[in-house]
């Protein structure tokens, strides 16, 4: 009996880390595709080698297990990695403008670090929180 127990928990424990891993490995991949290249291109007027350079970045990990290689100690890394690979190959100028452009400004590390915590299991309970009083009351009743 023991063993089945550990043999699960193992494997519960397994199936959440692949879970996470695979969630960080999609944000990594729509990184990629959610973005027209080939308009970046165009767009920042980059050179044959830049454009050379950012194709073989977006095509760096073709797959789960090649990205995992590399991130499967601290996923949220890529982040970081990827977007200062990108402001190499574009120069602060042009990266600039990309982020601008398809960032509206923003850090894009700071954009996927926002989205991972969307999926939270509770969120549909953070509105309980505002409509009542730690007391259980409603917030709108008014006693007389």
């Amino acid at each position: 009996m023991k063993k089945i127990l550990m043999t699960t928990l193992f494997l519960g424990a397994f199936a959440l880390g692949y879970a996470q891993q695979s969630n960080y490995y999609n944000d990594y991949r729509r990184s990629i595709s959610d973005v027209n290249w080939q308009t970046v291109v165009a767009d920042l007027l980059l050179s044959k080698t830049q454009a050379n350079q950012l194709y073989a970045l977006n095509r760096r990990y073709s797959d789960y297990n090649s990205w995992n290689r590399v991130y499967v100690n601290k996923p949220d890394r890529w982040k970081t990695d990827r977007y200062n690979e990108i402001e190499r190959i574009l120069g602060k100028d042009k990266y600039l403008k990309f982020k601008n452009k398809y960032y509206k400004g923003q850090n894009p590390v700071a954009v996927y670090n926002r989205n991972k915590n969307n999926d939270k299991r509770y969120n549909h309970m953070a509105h309980k929180s505002k409509d009542y009083r730690s007391d259980g009351r409603d917030r709108d009743h008014h006693e007389h």
